[in-house]
């Protein structure tokens, strides 16, 4: 898409991609629900151009980005369903260094302006820094398992002599001689 072109329109664009065709996104799938299992990743974005008081002409567009993930739950390791949601205002500038430099400045998003915005890509990034950094149930479907001690650990544990036991015999040997 040519952002200049489209903010300067006023589009509005809506669509959905399947999940699967967000490779990133579909990576973080639990393996028992892969993204090709998910429902479609919904979209929409709009330009337009504004106009601050004293100021040269503004490059704006906003992306809208809904997609329901399963990832593994990080308690029990079962699919964890989530709903990821991003709603944002971009800011388009003539160059790298100059978007770095409004970017540190302020609270808005801003980008380099680029000859042609790949719109999947920057959803994709969106959602993807949208994701729970620890995905998990609120409360799991099954009880988690109680760890019970392995038999042959507690076997090993009964014949391991007690590092003590040595410093002992020591101690009681020399007690007698003083």
């Amino acid at each position: 898409m040519d952002v200049q072109v489209f903010a300067r329109e006023g589009e509005l664009l809506e669509g959905e991609w399947p999940a699967a065709a967000l490779t990133r996104l579909a990576d973080t799938a639990a393996a028992e629900a892969p993204a090709v299992g998910w429902p479609a990743v919904r979209w929409s974005t709009i330009g337009e151009i504004r106009t601050p008081r004293g100021s040269e002409a503004q490059i704006w567009l906003r992306l809208d980005a809904q997609a329901q993930v399963a990832q593994t739950c990080q308690r029990c390791l079962k699919p964890v369903q989530e709903e990821v949601a991003v709603s944002r205002w971009f800011r388009f500038v003539r160059d790298e260094e100059q978007a770095a430099e409004l970017d540190m400045d302020g609270d808005d998003d801003v980008l380099a302006l680029p000859r042609h915005l790949n719109l999947q890509d920057l959803a994709e990034d969106e959602l993807l820094l949208a994701l729970p950094l620890v995905p998990r149930h609120d409360v799991c479907p099954e009880p988690l398992p109680l760890a019970e001690p392995d038999e042959l650990e507690e076997e090993e544990a009964e014949e391991r002599p007690n590092p003590f036991a040595a410093l002992a015999a020591l101690k009681k040997g020399t007690a007698g001689k003083a």
